[in-house]
């Protein structure tokens, strides 16, 4: 299963946005260890918005609070370009604004098989084969 996961990820272009340098490392770490190109992490909005601006993303991870500013102008960005993203939280996902409450939500703190089978599942819905 492990291996069926990373090859299905493998080359996968992901946005990393986390305000917390130990979670963003972590995370970087689960996806390069999946075969994932990690763009970023940004630690802000501003940074994540020029990131989409400047690299190509296939999918996002976004915490929902970043730095104390919401997330959302980086998932609009996102809807607008039609790209798969899921929230990262230590929020209860009730707080989450109303255009987003359908998204799917990681629950801080996940593991690494949550994280990848969350990138697939939502890269999953936009691809044929999978």
């Amino acid at each position: 299963m492990e291996s069926e996961q990373s090859t299905s990820l493998n080359g996968l272009r992901i946005l990393v946005v986390e305000d917390q340098a130990p979670i963003a490392l972590q995370m970087e770490d689960m996806l390069v260890e999946s075969e994932c190109q990690v763009v970023g992490p940004a630690s802000r909005v501003e940074q994540a918005l020029k990131l989409l601006d400047e690299q190509i993303v296939d999918a996002a991870v976004l915490d929902l609070n970043i730095a104390g500013e919401m997330v959302y102008p980086v998932a609009e960005v996102m809807d607008a370009r039609g790209l798969p993203y899921v929230f990262a939280t230590g929020c209860d996902p009730s707080d989450i604004a109303a255009p987003y409450k359908q998204k799917p939500v990681l629950r801080k703190p996940f593991s690494r098989r949550t994280l990848l089978e969350a990138i697939q599942r939502i890269v999953g819905q936009g691809r044929a084969g999978f």
